[in-house]
């Protein structure tokens, strides 16, 4: 048998068919290259005398390089897959070569009119200085880029004439692999230092004694050249990566930062951060395996905010690895994924005694059965029926149950005297003693009538988990888990932290945390040092996004301006940094004079783009309301385009999704409408109205969020439609 190695850009698009036939001819050659059914031959002229050919069908050829080091096996790398006139032309200018500078594997064309492959750049060389542009101007030189970095000499002088960081974005967007990765963050003001860090760029790359051959295979252990290149162990992930094609890419090709933050040990909790679209949630499922492939017998929780989410880290989970040791139980080897309310339930459902715990937590023994209070109802239910005598500014359900959550369960409060003294840190209304006692015979309230109904809040679920592993490890018990891998954590509440800080023992590798403060469409910000994980020193940021095209993020970050926001180490977060490896189409705003228009809009906007054979359920309309949702559901069928409200289900095929800005969190289309970005509606009226003065603010920074959510949803075109005066968050 032979190597297979996969090159990025073979997951191209190509119909069913032919990529059903690209599978056989690639699980053939696996088998047995010299098969003479596949035809795999040189090319008579070519740059690189180890390209090679192969018949896929009889129009269709693959293009190969062959490589045969002087230990090990024979190895292809398989570059893609063409019509037969194609494939010999690319094959001719296909050149394979280890980058001198930095050791990098390096897939290449040479321009057509050449005989000899492209020049690269040599240690000591120089060139003559181009006309400076935006990277000259503040202080980059040519020699910088070639001879330190590893450029191209071409693309180096490109670089350094482009005039602005749009030039240089759109520069950058077209090269492959790792030159325009690490051009991005020349771009985003790191010093050559910190690049030659990134892309593990070395002073003595590749052993110089060794053959070509043998230099590239070295080569492709390089963590830079994994951005283009990687092995396929075996049929079954060779027919999972060609059947997941480009889209499934995040699988196999990661940026050597993603990797080294999936791959690496730490010492104790780390968090990484970064925008939407930035590779967070890939790197937290990669986490997940390698730790599994690490320690099999690993008891490893990988969990996030909702069931919904959850189930897409579950789905991931399958497509990154089906073979993936699983657990049905948090306590079991190999890895559980739910919801973080959901693994509370599971681990007080097995827990045995929780008396003591309910004790500690509520002042009382209470019964814990199955059900769930829906807190919101039972709060409004407290507030109209208890004279409590607090300020009607403060008794609203948001506040009480914030309040509840924040304070009371995060310091186990179950007494009046205890709560009037409690530090309220972080809390952005300030009560007098007074109002305390008032809070509190609402808290009480709230309390005495869930235990008449034998049902908890999920917040109460959680704290009760917390108090009882808490109890249990003090009793000499085992944690239940080894590892815990948290995604889109900035949404998460203090009981969600304190359950989660005695879910697994402080140590190497206890917690990893994925968060982007700038999606945070719940809840109050958390900082993690009072919840008892310290992150100083292992926090790190990712700023390149692999979704939304420059143009959609430019719109997205726009929607962010002005506002600020802070992460969950308390340190203000910035989008100073972030950057697309896409381009694609301006987005494009819709006003409209009426409801009826701005549907008839969205409906003429979905057909044209239904008749450029664009997959209908990669369309989505996204609504501020499951009302609006309805109401676009049905305006669509009327005008005939089929259209599918789309809540806890998974999307369906055939049919355009319609959503709210919520359910969208966490997923991706091809195009996307944002329909009734309005005054009336974005921001919610109702979201701002029930909020003390202290917290509007906090409110609108919620608003803002779920609108950026909603806009870098999109992959490649957004539209953007209102009636009447448009949302003052488009600004």
């Amino acid at each position: 048998m032979v190597n297979i190695v996969m090159g990025n850009k073979a997951l191209g698009k190509l119909d069913g068919s032919v990529k059903s036939r690209v599978y056989d001819f690639l699980d053939k050659l696996q088998t047995d290259h010299t098969a003479p059914g596949l035809h795999i031959e040189p090319l008579r002229i070519a740059v690189d005398s180890r390209v090679r050919t192969g018949r896929v069908d009889l129009n269709h050829r693959a293009v190969l390089f062959r490589i045969d080091p002087d230990k090990g096996e024979t190895t292809y790398i398989y570059m893609g897959t063409w019509k037969h006139d194609d494939a010999n032309a690319y094959a001719e200018r296909a050149v394979l070569r280890v980058n001198p500078v930095n050791g990098i594997l390096e897939g290449i064309l040479a321009e057509p009119e050449t005989a000899a492959p492209p020049v690269a750049p040599r240690p000591g060389a120089r060139a003559a200085e181009p006309v400076p542009g935006y990277l000259a101007g503040v202080g980059f030189t040519l020699a910088d880029l070639t001879e330190r970095l590893g450029f191209d000499p071409a693309f180096a002088a490109r670089a350094l004439t482009a005039p602005d960081e749009d030039a240089i974005n759109d520069l950058a967007v077209e090269a492959d692999g790792w030159q325009g990765s690490a051009l991005f963050d020349l771009a985003c003001g790191k010093g050559i230092d910190d690049v030659r860090a990134t892309y593990v760029v070395a002073e003595q790359p590749l052993d110089p004694a060794l053959g070509e051959d043998d230099r590239i295979i070295e080569a492709l252990a390089h963590p830079s050249s994994r951005m283009q290149f990687t092995y396929i162990e075996g049929s079954e992930e060779l027919r999972r990566v060609i059947e997941g094609g480009d889209f499934s890419a995040w699988r196999v090709f990661l940026h050597p930062q993603q990797r080294a933050f999936a791959e690496k040990s730490y010492s104790g909790p780390f968090r990484i951060s970064g925008g939407a679209g930035t590779g967070k949630t890939v790197v937290a499922l990669h986490r997940a395996k390698n730790l599994a492939d690490r320690n099999p017998g690993a008891r490893i929780v990988l969990t996030t905010f909702n069931r919904t989410l959850a189930k897409e880290l579950e789905n991931s989970l399958r497509v990154l690895d089906p073979d993936l040791p699983r657990a049905a139980k948090p306590g079991e080897p190999g890895i559980y994924v739910d919801s973080v309310d959901r693994l509370a339930n599971a681990l007080v459902q097995r827990g045995g005694d929780l008396g003591p715990a309910a004790e500690a937590l509520f002042g009382a023994m209470v019964e814990v059965g199955t059900g769930r209070t829906e807190h919101s109802r039972l709060w409004r239910e407290v507030i109209e029926t208890v004279d409590s005598g607090l300020d009607r500014r403060l008794a609203t359900e948001s506040f009480l149950e914030s309040e509840y959550v924040s304070v009371v369960l995060a310091n186990r409060v179950t007494a009046v005297e205890q709560y009037v003294k409690v530090a309220r840190a972080g809390r952005g209304v300030r009560l007098s003693r007074p109002q305390r006692i008032a809070v509190w015979k609402l808290v009480e309230a709230f309390r005495r009538r869930s235990r008449m109904d034998g049902t908890l809040s999920f917040p109460e679920v959680l704290a009760l988990a917390a108090e009882h592993l808490r109890l249990a490890h003090e009793r000499g018990a085992p944690r239940p888990a080894d590892h815990v891998i948290v995604d889109e954590a900035q949404d998460l509440h203090a009981t969600h932290w304190a359950m989660l800080r005695t879910l697994v023992a402080e140590g190497p590798d206890d917690l990893f945390i994925a968060e982007d403060s700038h999606q945070r469409i719940y809840g109050q910000p958390v900082v993690l040092s009072r919840m008892g994980i310290k992150i100083t020193g292992r926090s790190r940021r990712l700023t390149l996004n692999y979704r939304t095209t420059a143009q959609n993020l430019r719109f997205a970050v726009g929607i962010l301006s002005g506002a600020e926001y802070h992460d969950l180490v308390g340190e203000r977060e910035s989008t100073l940094e972030y950057r697309s490896a896409r381009n694609g189409p301006t987005p494009r705003p819709l006003p409209c004079d009426s409801a009826v228009d701005e549907l008839d809009k969205v409906a003429a906007t979905i057909r044209a783009w239904l008749a450029d054979d664009v997959d209908p359920s990669t369309i989505a309309v996204l609504t501020r309301s499951k009302n609006e949702r309805s109401q676009f559901v049905r305006g669509l069928a009327e005008r005939g385009v089929e259209a599918r409200a789309l809540d806890d289900s998974p999307i369906t095929s055939g049919h355009v999704q319609v959503l709210t800005m919520h359910r969208a969190k966490g997923m991706e289309f091809s195009r996307v409408i944002l329909a009734g970005i309005d005054e009336g509606h974005v921001p919610a009226k109702a979201a701002l109205a029930e909020v003390p003065d202290e917290e509007r603010g906090e409110a609108e920074l919620r608003e803002r969020s779920l609108l950026y959510v909603a806009a870098s949803r999109a992959r490649d075109e957004l539209v953007v439609t209102w009636s009447g005066r448009r949302s003052q968050l488009l600004g």
